[in-house]
């Protein structure tokens, strides 16, 4: 398809361009250093893959009320992609909470509660694979889509509803909140690139996602007839086994 090898190219353009801003053009922070480059996907991670569950949700939400294998493909897609994120925003965070904060990781309440986020959707996965019809599949993971979407609202307010040292990056914070850090104009303009580039890489990369899911939806009803058309001829081995009598 000719959309999507656009949108590869697209991403694959923004993705080095928006790298090569960060750590050349980019100035250091003065308190944080070079460390705080991070900052730059790993904002942008964090809520765009918190987005890919959002539609997962409103996407088992249609297919339950409408279903429709292409809603169960969106969400599957975007979930797969959305947990990507997640896990880049987990492992971008641990290497700034290194030397901001003296350790690797804390079970700090944001920390916590989107750990339980990124291990919900891990068990949707583990759910899809687990069942082979597609009907009673797509019905069960848009259920699960649904309900495990309390994570990410949880995961968000965390910082505000209890005592946490992760900064805020929207909204205000805590009083004990640490890691805040202003931005020099240049820095803005890399800030906004960066959540550009991620935009587009969630796109492209859920657009490939939902076109192999397609694929394989393909496969397993040629695969499904095939086993049908089988079944509907049984004398066939016996005749064959006949024969060579």
């Amino acid at each position: 398809m000719k959309s999507l090898k656009w949108l590869n190219v697209s991403a694959a353009i923004l993705l080095a361009v928006s790298l090569a801003l960060v750590w050349f053009a980019a100035p250091l922070e003065a308190t944080m250093g070079a460390v705080q480059k991070i900052f730059y996907f790993h904002v942008a991670a964090a809520w765009v893959g918190m987005v890919g569950f959002f539609i997962t949700f409103v996407a088992g939400i249609v297919y339950l009320v409408r279903p429709n294998p292409r809603w169960d493909r969106l969400g599957a897609a975007t979930a797969e992609v959305g947990l990507l994120l997640s896990v880049i925003t987990t492992v971008t965070g641990s290497i700034w909470a290194r030397p901001a904060w003296n350790t690797w990781w804390t079970w700090d309440v944001r920390l916590t509660t989107y750990t339980i986020a990124i291990l919900i959707y891990i068990a949707y996965l583990f759910l899809r694979g687990a069942i082979d019809d597609p009907q009673r599949r797509a019905r069960f993971s848009a259920v699960y889509g649904v309900v495990g979407f309390v994570s990410v609202p949880l995961t968000f307010l965390s910082i505000r509803l209890w005592q946490s040292i992760h900064p805020a990056v929207i909204g205000t914070a805590t009083p004990t909140s640490q890691g805040g850090f202003d931005m020099a104009p240049i820095m803005a303009v890399i800030v906004v690139m960066a959540q550009v580039t991620t935009v587009v890489l969630f796109v492209t990369l859920a657009a490939n996602r939902y076109r192999l899911i397609e694929l394989q939806d393909q496969v397993d009803l040629q695969k499904a007839r095939a086993m049908l058309a089988e079944g509907d001829l049984p004398s066939q081995p016996a005749a064959s086994a006949a024969a060579t009598k």
